[in-house]
């Protein structure tokens, strides 16, 4: 059985207001900088656009915190939006939210379908990985607490690169390297595909089984935080998020997860942006997963 966390809160009715003013935007898995115009710039220092390939789409921005302690750890973001849409300056609340508690955010842009398809948003993903492993000490992180996070579609890709060592042994890295791994409302079994988009994107039906992170779950897989709401109407959390859970319990790999009552599949990611924080303690349990890659 999973976990279900109901927090039990009763929202004021201007809390009430803010969420249904935020649901529409990030329906499409997009913050449509409405998340963003309520979060600071005071408390991080910033660049944005660094390119870690050729292409206009692969580039991200860098978070770091104001006063980032010693050695603090390093997340590589990647959004969702059903691997045909997103951009990484929508998600500039998130890469607040975590450097604002000491942690070195990257949010990733990588290409998307129609112009590519699988596995090619997945070499880009591990290529903007690779260049957080070359860069971590200047920016000032432990490259030992390097961690992949991901929300719907991104959870998908960094659920593939911390799974499937295919994807970074490309770029000379092996998921062994990384801390741990985050995947909120992540698909990680879902064949057949029905999403119009995602057939495109994954050239149904002609989509092999080993397109899906469930079919790579070993005893040998990083640390795993897997986050989602109870009722997804979007990703079927039972089948992906529990399953996942408990594939990789039953290999021996090390993971944690959790079901939120209250929430859906947007609201998760959401609920880590300060001014949502009161929905649910996502950012509590993420920042507590990234707290426990802490070396001595």
């Amino acid at each position: 059985m999973a976990a279900v966390d109901r927090p039990g809160i009763a929202f004021p009715n201007r809390r009430a207001s803010l969420l249904a003013l935020l649901a529409a935007p990030l329906a499409g898995c997009s913050a449509a900088g409405l998340l963003d115009a309520l979060v600071p710039r005071s408390s991080y220092r910033g660049r944005e656009g660094v390119a870690y390939g050729p292409d206009p789409r692969q580039k991200l921005d860098i978070f770091q915190p104001l006063n980032g302690g010693k050695s603090p750890p390093l997340v590589v973001f990647f959004y969702g939006g059903s691997w045909t849409r997103g951009e990484r300056a929508d998600y500039r609340f998130v890469g607040e939210a975590l450097a604002a508690h000491a942690v070195v955010t990257l949010v990733a842009d990588y290409r998307l379908s129609p112009q590519v398809r699988y596995p090619q948003f997945l070499e880009d993903c591990a290529r903007a990985t690779k260049w957080a492993f070359d860069h971590a000490g200047e920016l000032g992180a432990d490259v030992r607490r390097i961690h992949l996070m991901g929300h719907s579609a991104g959870a998908y890709n960094a659920a593939m690169l911390a799974l499937d060592a295919r994807w970074l042994a490309q770029v000379g890295l092996a998921p062994q390297r990384l801390a741990g791994w985050i995947g909120l409302a992540g698909p990680y079994d879902f064949l057949p595909i029905r999403d119009p988009e995602a057939q495109v994107a994954f050239g149904w039906p002609n989509t092999l089984p080993d397109t899906q992170p469930l079919a790579h779950a070993s005893g040998r897989a990083p640390r795993s935080l897997l986050l989602a709401a109870a009722e997804d109407d979007s990703v079927n959390p039972q089948r992906s998020t529990v399953g996942l859970a408990q594939r990789l319990r039953a290999a021996g790999a090390p993971v944690q997860h959790r079901l939120y009552a209250g929430l859906n599949h947007t609201t998760i990611l959401a609920a880590v942006a300060r001014p949502l924080n009161w929905l649910a303690p996502v950012l509590p349990q993420v920042l507590s997963f990234l707290d426990s890659s802490a070396h001595p």
